[in-house]
């Protein structure tokens, strides 16, 4: 197994932006479109996800100096401290049957497209992690890796099923075509976000209240364009920090910097991903005419060139904070973890198709879930960086969204035995039964929806 491990720790210490055009252009060969055509398809795929990197990384290093400084001036000061994602990733490929279940999910994924069971072709291999971390809470918890392996099996199933089901309205959102993101962080808000949008939609009023980023602008003109929407936030966030003037207008100007260029890098990977998507398209039709439409999994990094994604996240971070500091029971302020509330608010934004409104709406409940889940989940974390040997430089600590993640809460508590996961099972799978219902052909969400 160590010579596995180090096989798995070496493919995966590439960075996504060569990793993946690598896993394309071999697709690309298997659905015969030939050396060139596939060459320059993954090298502009690779090219499109540094340019999102870039911009998000750009984001990041300027938005978090930012909430540092609000929390400075305000007093948002708790005993638990938000360490973001990284300690969790680095946890999950230091654990010991990390490159095993890794294995066992990739076959997993051959095995269901084989059986027709998924269409979903699963190759962003890094975020595997997401699941596998599953696995490493029940062991830890269980001290029984089968229970681990096996929880780590049926959410894997559950993120091809769900992301199979979110790909129209993926497609549709994001304008590339023959993608889904089968990304467990983000898919875990999508079923609660399709169920709670159709009951929006019966609210009177609310139900016929559509406001996209492209709406607004029409209605409000230049007041309406995402790039002023970054600006105004950029400089409300800069003042609340205690800025100085320049500071504020600097800060105004890079925030609508990144909302107007991340669309563009989008646009890059979407056209890089044409060729792919047609090509595995005509592929499966003639190998296996009987699977359908099928899709390939990529990073959930590639919706956060969406405007009504950029817009309804940076919108939702100063109300993430304020709801940390008068939530009672809450024990920590989302600072490290607080940019990365893209993730979810991709796929509640698919969701409700791109409904600024309504992305709002929802975001606010999965903010709290998250708030109280990672307070509640505190003491376990330590227990996983003493298994699998990893230093977090904190005595106290927790991570906003992934160490809130209420589907993961939920499985560890299901398969460690806990009453109130068995409780949630019903209600499980209502919200599952509601979102296959809801992303058929010819629904609201489907392949043929029509907004």
């Amino acid at each position: 197994m160590t010579g596995l491990n180090e096989v798995i720790h070496y493919v995966l210490s590439f960075q996504p932006y060569v990793l993946l055009p690598l896993i394309i252009f071999a697709l690309a060969l298997v659905f015969r479109l030939g050396v060139g055509t596939g060459f320059r398809a993954a090298l502009t795929i690779g090219i499109g996800f540094i340019g999102i990197f870039l911009v998000f990384d750009y984001f990041v290093g300027v938005i978090h100096p930012v909430i540092l400084a609000m929390g400075s001036r305000w007093g948002l000061q708790q005993t638990t401290l938000d360490v973001g994602w990284p300690p969790l990733a680095a946890m999950t490929w230091s654990y010991p049957w990390a490159a095993v279940i890794l294995a066992i999910l990739l076959g997993v994924n051959v095995l269901l497209l084989v059986v027709r069971f998924t269409r979903t072709v699963d190759i962003d291999v890094w975020n595997y992690w997401h699941v596998i971390f599953l696995a490493l809470m029940v062991q830890t918890v269980t001290g029984n890796f089968w229970l681990a392996l096996a929880a780590a099996v049926v959410a894997f199933v559950l993120v091809l099923k769900l992301a199979e089901w979110s790909a129209p309205a993926v497609n549709k959102l994001t304008g590339l075509k023959g993608i889904c993101i089968p990304h467990l962080s983000g898919l875990a808000y999508f079923p609660a976000a399709v169920a709670l949008d159709a009951l929006l939609a019966r609210i009177p009023g609310l139900k016929r209240w559509h406001l996209s980023p492209e709406s607004l602008q029409k209605r409000l003109g230049l007041a309406g364009e995402p790039a002023v929407i970054g600006l105004v936030v950029g400089l409300l966030l800069a003042w609340a920090a205690g800025y100085d003037v320049k500071l504020i207008l600097e800060t105004g100007v890079k925030l609508a910097a990144v909302v107007f260029i991340l669309p563009k890098m989008g646009a890059i990977l979407g056209g890089a991903l044409v060729p792919i998507s047609e090509g595995m398209k005509s592929f499966v039709a003639k190998k296996f005419p009987r699977l359908g439409p099928t899709f390939i999994g990529l990073d959930v990094a590639v919706m956060f060139a969406t405007p009504s994604v950029m817009v309804s996240t940076v919108l939702l971070m100063p109300l993430a904070l304020l709801l940390a500091l008068v939530l009672p029971g809450v024990n920590f302020i989302p600072l490290g973890d607080l940019t990365n509330l893209l993730v979810p608010m991709a796929l509640i934004s698919a969701a409700v198709r791109g409904n600024l409104v309504r992305s709002l709406i929802l975001g606010i409940p999965s903010i709290i879930a998250n708030l109280y889940i990672a307070t509640g989940l505190t003491a376990l974390w330590p227990l996983l960086a003493k298994a699998t040997h990893t230093q977090v430089s904190a005595s106290s600590y927790t991570v906003f969204l992934d160490g809130g993640n209420f589907w993961r809460a939920w499985f560890l508590n299901l398969f460690s035995g806990g009453w109130i996961g068995w409780c949630f099972v019903p209600v499980g799978i209502l919200v599952l039964y509601v979102t296959w219902k809801l992303t058929r052909p010819g629904t609201q969400l489907g392949p043929e929806a029509q907004e």
